[in-house]
């Protein structure tokens, strides 16, 4: 039981350190979709 709630708080500080990066790959990914949506749009 203990090495499931060490696991558990592991996972969680990788999520604390790492939530940001996967807001920037979010926030690209809808970047790129708009333009293209846009850019298929205007041409």
């Amino acid at each position: 039981m203990d090495t499931i709630a060490k696991g558990y708080r592991g996972l969680h500080l990788l999520w604390d350190l790492n939530w940001d990066r996967l807001l920037y790959l979010a926030t690209i990914t809808v970047a790129l979709f708009a333009g293209g949506l846009l850019g298929k749009l205007l041409l």
